[in-house]
């Protein structure tokens, strides 16, 4: 298993995690952004820079990534990529999307893209809170544990 990163938006305090979360269970981690980005030294951790426009780093992610992968994205058509080729994707604020969840979410998402295209302002995300950190932290825990186990 690898933890893939949609590293171009993801917040740096969710990358720390990231980062110890990694090193301690020995889990590679591939961070795919379209810039260089600076990272801990470790054997558990790289990054791959990607050209420039939008939605690179993602089909980067699905092209490399294999069945039982992780991606930490906020981006719902890349998380919807990792379950069809049988990964799984965790956001930054925690949520876990499934076989279960992913086409409401996508769905969701089209329809406020659709509103938006038509004017309609819906604003942005609120702020990643401490309780948001701290949900994504937990949520990553279960995940690895259920990993290690091979209860996945």
């Amino acid at each position: 298993m690898r933890i893939w990163v949609d590293a171009d938006a993801c917040p740096k305090v969710i990358k720390e995690i990231l980062y110890r979360a990694a090193v301690r269970v020995k889990i590679p981690l591939t961070l795919v952004a379209n810039m260089k980005l600076q990272h801990p030294a470790s054997a558990y951790i790289d990054a791959v820079q990607v050209a420039a426009g939008a939605d690179v780093a993602d089909a980067w992610i699905i092209e490399h990534a294999e069945a039982g992968d992780l991606a930490i994205t906020a981006d719902i058509p890349l998380a919807a990529g990792m379950i069809e080729k049988g990964g799984y994707a965790l956001n930054p604020r925690g949520e876990l999307y499934t076989q279960d969840n992913v086409r409401r979410v996508l769905s969701m998402r089209n329809f406020m893209d659709d509103l938006r295209g038509s004017g309609v302002i819906t604003g942005g995300p609120t702020a990643l809170s401490q309780a948001d950190r701290q949900q994504f932290s937990n949520q990553l825990d279960r995940f690895l544990t259920r990993h290690l186990k091979g209860t996945l």
